[in-house]
């Protein structure tokens, strides 16, 4: 069993995916950031005039897009504590990954997911942080 789901109770997808996909009773996330719904608002990030970052708030950023995660699983009909493996990337490890990391284990204090955090170049978007995730389905 295959299924795509879509709400436009999350970011829109930056590119032509669903926000997830079922497969069995596994629920796939395409890559979520901390854009606010039905906006191309950021939270936490000033831009220039040509659109590049100027500042970021990481805290602010962890908490939307996890905000955002947890929209995507419920509208798909799965949930938080489904989670179990979280691949987060991350644009500045050295100087992000503290404070992310302790946001990450204020919001994963009873379902711990496997986890995996890598540090990349950029994001399709000005955004510091993207989170692709596996759930269960039932």
């Amino acid at each position: 069993m295959s299924k795509s789901y879509q709400t436009n109770k999350a970011p829109e997808p930056v590119g032509n995916y669903p926000h997830a996909r079922r497969v069995g009773n596994l629920l796939f996330l395409s890559g979520v950031g901390p854009r606010k719904p039905n906006t191309k608002k950021i939270p936490g990030v000033s831009l220039n005039s040509n659109g590049k970052i100027v500042s970021y708030d990481i805290e602010t950023q962890c908490k939307s897009v996890f905000e955002n995660v947890r929209i995507i699983l419920e509208e798909s009909g799965s949930s938080w504590d489904n989670l179990v493996d979280v691949t987060v990337f991350l644009t500045n490890m050295k100087d992000d990954f503290k404070l992310y990391n302790k946001i990450y284990g204020e919001f994963f204090k009873n379902n711990r997911p496997c986890r995996t955090t890598l540090e990349i170049k950029s994001l399709p978007t000005p955004i510091a942080i993207e989170l692709k995730c596996i759930a269960t389905i039932d």
